[in-house]
């Protein structure tokens, strides 16, 4: 280790890249060729045996415990001033939806979003319209807490896609056009579909969230060719961390970055089976557990 020294306060990157592959050294380090798939380090190893089989380290950095082992390139220093917790959920919720819209979406001041679900990374996405100057910066969730929360970080409207029809909405949010950019930050096809009839022409759907491995997504090519819309992907937000960690950092001091807001509850180890269950009904912004 050449680059920290003990007592820095670091966010941990779960997608620590090599640094010379053709992906790394064009700018890309997340979509790194050399990038450990079977959750292990760098060098395809692990720091852990148990009953003399390997213990993998989730996203190489495995931090349900008091210590963890990571690759230096997945341990990016950050200024003392922020606080543990908020560099906690800057390293993974924040960066992702934050990083889709002003790396991956790179929206522009007065363009239009439109945010479909606003769990961890849409309320981080929601933020990101902000911080660009999205105008409207529309917000859907099916759960009016969730909208709520959306408001409170910057949405200018909300709508609950259980009662409404979110691409005729849409539409009359922005004088008939249709959305510059959608972002999809839930795990549902249906979603992918639902951001895309909300497009104008030119627009592009940024998908972030991931639905189960055997479902498909499905465009009519008319809708594509046509109007010109993009389908892209985003990947962590699109992120170097090495740069966009302070920076996410900097907004935050500079109260740009609404962090300690997201954090609805804290937890002890001892209940994090309670944490998982109140993630999956809905409950939270975002909790953390504290050791």
């Amino acid at each position: 280790v050449t680059r920290l020294k003990a007592g820095d306060h670091v966010i941990l990157s779960w997608a620590p890249n090599c640094g010379y592959c053709r992906a790394c050294v064009t700018g890309h380090p997340v979509r790194c060729e050399n990038r450990p798939q079977n959750a292990a380090m760098l060098d395809g190893t692990t720091r852990m045996r148990l009953r003399g089989k390997d213990v993998y380290h989730y996203a190489s950095i495995a931090t349900f415990a008091s210590y963890s082992v990571v690759p230096e390139m997945a341990a990016i220093k950050v200024d003392e001033a922020v606080p543990l917790e908020t560099a906690a959920l800057i390293g993974c919720s924040v960066m992702t939806g934050v990083g889709a819209v002003l790396n991956t979406a790179q929206v522009q001041p007065g363009e239009s979003l439109v945010v479909i679900g606003c769990g961890g990374i849409g309320l981080n996405a929601v933020q990101g319209g902000r911080l660009a100057s999205a105008e409207p910066l529309i917000a859907v969730d099916v759960a009016d807490n969730k909208l709520e929360y959306a408001r409170s970080l910057g949405a200018t409207h909300t709508l609950n896609g259980s009662r409404e029809d979110v691409a005729a909405r849409v539409r009359e949010l922005t004088d008939g056009r249709g959305a510059d950019y959608a972002v999809v930050a839930v795990g549902s096809t249906s979603a992918v579909h639902t951001a895309w009839s909300t497009l104008g022409r030119g627009g592009t759907c940024v998908v972030v969230g991931l639905p189960p491995a055997d479902q498909r997504i499905e465009i009519d090519p008319a809708s594509l060719v046509g109007p010109e819309r993009r389908l892209v992907g985003s990947c962590y937000g699109s992120a170097s961390v090495f740069a966009d960690f302070p920076r996410m950092a900097k907004l935050y001091l500079s109260g740009k970055l609404k962090v300690d807001e997201l954090i609805t509850r804290r937890y002890g180890v001892d209940e994090v089976n309670e944490a998982f269950r109140a993630l999956a009904a809905g409950e939270l912004a975002r909790g953390i557990l504290v050791f």
